[in-house]
């Protein structure tokens, strides 16, 4: 059992949280929920030993192993990735590089009375226990396992990790700390780089196979899939359910309305003291009421109603411009990139007002069809884009394409039409942006900054198709919301290359499948297209 006990966090007069008390089983999967800057991230980082509490302290029992995966890594770049997933095994190769040493020495020494040859055996006996107390292990069998379920292929084993981009880095770094089989797994944000498969693979992985895990997660199906307790952080203090993630939305809804009953009765019952204090304080008759009254009310711990985000702010995309009846049409398009032939024989029609998934593993080329589509790349074969067709396209680089010299709301205000204009605050507020972040310069954001402004452009632009490259990667489940309502409302037409379910669910009609160098079209929502990837896989388990 891990402990936090009376863990307080200030920054520079500012209180993140104060006297947060709560201990981690052997087997909990909690999701550590909040909004941002909540001090979510702080307080995995404190559990990890990476920062220190203020005030307070964390303590478990000797030997205790946790692993912690950051939100953004600081790797270095040289070794293959089967070399870098080994490190994993790091501490049990040099247990056994020291007995072989230790025992060498034996071997030559000859004073064998010594205290000095005792402490050796005594050393040699300890390592001995603890490196045989490990169930034999064939280390590269199980670093190819996890490389496998991560989503590497046998043919990136020997490929330096420089090659790869930063979300394959990361699915490194995981598979690292899956094979320590840690006794507490901190996850920050793991998910963002991941497409659907891998994801699975690692739900099965944490349900499965890991001990107590806690995870900040964007990704709701994610989190309602693998965690049974949620610890909430809100306003300085935290909240313990024991219940998943959709189940502590409706607690946290009734905690809020006996939360605001109470303060009502409250503030009427202060109301009503005040009066009476304030009519009869000159009365003698009254003198002993009026001052208990009076002690009463300094005495009274005043009720608290969490906060609320109360900005129900609709965002509606303009009116799309009318297109042709098939916007995008496909014929038989090939791809390659040397010997590397990402895709061959690709058809794909999409109609007007369709709102199509693009979906499958990492490098399949979901993102190459949508640079052909943009007229980025040369292919071989047809594609088509139809009469008056607009694109809004969000890339994953759209972060980089922002003017740096300009602030986060002249950003907006430069493109921003007709009633919007006034809104411009509240929208900037949608995304996390209040106070004195409107004023900064775009030079200065953060990648996850960016990426919501980049967002906030093409929510301005009067567009017919919108292509959406893993737009939510950066966005908590609150602005997602937001978006995803505003896309249902969309009248235009939808392609959508996104890992997140939940996201997906409900939004998309149609499934655009990418793998094995081909594109199979599924006529079904994203919930008909799971279900029926998971009976395709038990009849190949069959065969």
């Amino acid at each position: 059992m891990i402990t936090a006990d009376a863990l307080s966090v200030q920054f520079g007069g500012t209180t993140l949280f104060s006297d947060v008390s709560f201990s981690i089983n052997e087997t909990d999967k909690i999701a550590l929920m909040g909004k941002n800057g909540a001090g979510k991230s702080t307080l995995l980082k404190i559990l990890a030993g990476v920062n220190k509490p203020s005030s307070g302290n964390v303590s478990a029992p000797k030997g205790t192993v946790i692993a912690y995966l950051p939100q953004h890594l600081l790797t270095e770049d040289n070794a293959t990735v089967f070399e870098e997933t080994s490190k994993a095994f790091a501490e049990i190769f040099k247990m056994k590089e020291e007995i072989d040493a230790l025992n060498e020495e034996l071997t030559v020494r000859t004073d064998y009375e010594s205290e000095e040859y005792y402490k050796i055996i005594e050393r040699v006996s300890e390592l001995s226990e603890k490196f045989y107390s490990i169930e034999e292990l064939n280390y590269e069998a199980e670093v190819e396992k996890v490389l496998k379920g991560m989503g590497f292929s046998r043919m990136d084993f020997n490929r330096p990790t420089s090659e790869f981009s930063g979300g394959w880095r990361m699915r490194i770094e995981l598979a690292k700390i899956l094979l320590q089989r840690p006794d507490l797994i901190l996850l920050d944000e793991p998910t963002n780089h991941m497409d659907i498969e891998s994801i699975q693979w690692l739900e099965d992985f944490l349900v499965n196979s890991a001990k107590a895990v806690m995870v900040i997660s964007h990704d709701r199906a994610f989190v309602d899939n693998i965690t049974t307790r949620t610890i909430e952080v809100t306003m300085g203090r935290i909240y313990d359910y024991k219940a998943k993630y959709s189940h502590y939305l409706e607690l946290r809804k009734d905690r809020r309305a006996h939360q605001q009953k109470a303060y009502e009765e409250q503030q009427k019952m202060i109301a009503e003291t005040t009066e009476f204090i304030e009519r009869f304080k000159g009365t003698y008759s009254k003198t002993l009421q009026v001052q208990s009254r009076v002690k009463m009310l300094e005495k009274l711990e005043l009720v608290e109603v969490d906060e609320v985000d109360t900005s129900a702010l609709r965002l509606k995309f303009p009116p799309a411009p009318r297109s042709g009846q098939y916007p995008v049409v496909v014929n038989g398009l090939y791809k390659a990139y040397g010997d590397h032939v990402v895709f061959k024989d690709a058809d794909m029609v999409i109609e007007r007002g369709q709102k199509v998934a693009f979906v499958g593993k990492n490098g399949e080329g979901k993102s190459t069809m949508v640079k052909a589509i943009m007229g980025e790349i040369d292919f071989e074969g047809k594609l088509e884009v139809g009469h008056n067709v607009k694109i809004g396209y969000f890339a994953q680089n759209q972060a980089s394409l922002l003017d740096g010299e300009l602030t986060v709301f002249e950003t907006i205000d430069r493109i921003a039409e007709g009633d919007i204009r006034t809104q411009i605050k509240n929208l900037l507020g949608a995304f996390m942006f209040s106070g004195d972040d409107t004023t900064k310069k775009v030079k200065v954001l953060s990648g996850g900054e960016k990426t919501r402004l980049a967002m906030i452009k093409l929510l301005l632009e009067p567009v017919n198709v919108l292509i959406l490259d893993e737009p939510t990667n950066h966005l908590d489940m609150k602005t997602k919301d937001i978006i995803k309502d505003a896309l249902n409302a969309f009248d235009g037409t939808l392609i959508l290359v996104s890992h997140d379910r939940d996201f997906l669910d409900g939004l998309v009609t149609k499934v655009f499948e990418f793998g094995n160098k081909r594109v199979k079209e599924h006529f079904e929502d994203i919930k008909g297209f799971l279900e029926l990837k998971k009976m395709e896989n038990l009849r190949e388990i069959e065969k």
